[in-house]
């Protein structure tokens, strides 16, 4: 017979797994392209291992590793992560992340997002997924992130909301590889 402990420390260790609710992993698969690769890079374009580079239009997030190799994981691109530019650092990292939407996404579609005005905690269902990486500029959180996401078919789309999405077990993934600090770098191409 089960314990309460037992049952408490089982049901922990669930609620920190990342999986997609078994109907929806029936009725979908994340194509061959955006599956978690390693991939050769050329080195001449100035890319050190450990950083983070994000092709926006071919959504490919690149993790550089040493010897001119990278992981590639495909992404889909929010409109807020459309207007990401430049360069920033991770400053910030968090497990299962609480999310509040934006007053403009509230306003664009209240009925979906108005019952989350005062925000939603972390778990399964929530927009930022199981992980978080939240971008920095000069010591300031930039309101941009690279974060998971419980709508994996989003992958390699742009989508109306959200910054940088990434499948739940690749934003994980690199949650583990990307130290606060990492540099991340972005391009329209």
């Amino acid at each position: 017979m089960l314990s309460r402990r037992t049952f408490l420390t089982g049901a922990a260790a669930a609620a920190s797994t990342f999986v997609i609710p078994r109907a929806a992993e029936a009725a979908w698969q994340l194509p061959e392209l955006y599956r978690a690769q390693i991939v050769p890079v050329r080195s001449n374009f100035g890319l050190r291992p450990g950083e983070i580079h994000i092709v926006q239009s071919d959504f490919f997030l690149y993790y550089i590793l040493p010897g001119d190799r990278a992981v590639r994981y495909g992404i889909a691109v929010g409109e807020d992560g459309r207007q990401f530019r430049g360069s920033a650092y991770v400053g910030r990292k968090v497990e299962w992340p609480s999310w509040t939407p934006t007053a403009n996404m509230i306003a664009r579609e209240p009925e979906k997002y108005a019952q989350f005005a005062a925000g939603m905690p972390g778990g399964p269902a929530n927009p930022l997924g199981a992980r978080a990486l939240y971008l920095y500029r000069n010591g300031r959180d930039t309101l941009y992130r690279i974060h998971g996401t419980p709508e994996p078919w989003s992958i390699g789309h742009a989508v109306s909301s959200g910054c940088i999405r990434m499948v739940n077990s690749h934003a994980a993934d690199l949650y583990k590889r990307a130290p606060i600090g990492t540099r991340v770098f972005t391009s329209r191409s």
